[in-house]
């Protein structure tokens, strides 16, 4: 087992081998049916706890060295490492510039979905992450624009919720999988937190007709949306 106290003198190589250090097959099996868009040569098959506790503590002692591997990095775990390495970040630029750099490689919905910057929960920030949530989304590269409206979902469906929100989301024109699959969740979240907006929306029948019953699926599916909302979500399949 590694000591704390080496962390400040690794390495890319000795990050590799730590991870190595940390392989449960069985859990990387499993992870990997959940994947089926990354090779499964690409997956070590490292638990998450365990690498967040990594990236919590290489994020103190030598962030550098993983945000200076090279991209595209070679295993899934090593992408996620970075994402949870930037989360730990301080500055909200190097944040978004790190965030800019990595994005772009994100290849699968696992990896942008754990992608949470801390900083991000800060408020005081909340006029240029509703900014770059807004930029991300409008991206025509899957993940980056997955990551913009999930930046929304999770930031602005409370006290920072604003009503074009919701047409910014819905104008997404993106036929990737990951991205109308997001725009439902998205859509799903708003109709437990901002209902009174939300199902003016769904009633409009503003979104296309696959993301607009996913939409209602997942709402339906959701303990947060009270059962008379879903009784009527129901009569609004389309």
């Amino acid at each position: 087992m590694l000591r704390y106290d080496l962390y400040n003198t690794m390495n890319i190589s000795e990050i590799e081998r730590k991870l190595f250090e940390m392989q449960d097959v069985r859990y990387r099996d499993f992870s990997s049916s959940l994947m089926p868009d990354v090779n499964k040569d690409r997956v070590i098959g490292v638990r998450t706890p365990e690498l967040r506790l990594l990236a919590k503590n290489l994020a103190r002692e030598c962030p550098d060295v993983v945000l200076g591997m090279s991209l595209p990095e070679k295993y899934f775990e090593e992408d996620n490492l970075r994402g949870f390495v930037i989360a730990e970040l301080k500055d909200y630029d190097r944040v978004v510039a790190e965030l800019d750099k990595f994005l772009p490689f994100v290849d699968n919905w696992a990896t942008c979905d754990m992608l949470r910057p801390k900083l991000f929960r800060n408020r005081r920030y909340s006029e240029r992450l509703e900014s770059d949530a807004c930029r991300w989304l409008s991206d025509s590269r899957p993940f980056v624009c997955r990551f913009g409206i999930g930046m929304l979902m999770t930031h602005f469906l409370d006290d920072g919720f604003c009503e074009s929100h919701l047409h910014l989301v819905g104008s997404v024109d993106n036929p990737h999988y990951y991205v109308r699959m997001m725009v439902a969740w998205y859509f799903a979240t708003a109709l437990a937190k901002q209902y009174a907006y939300a199902i003016r929306y769904i009633e409009a029948n503003k979104l296309p007709v696959w993301t607009h019953n996913k939409s209602i699926q997942k709402a339906v599916e959701s303990r947060r949306v009270s059962l008379e909302h879903k009784a009527y979500l129901r009569t609004l399949r389309r």
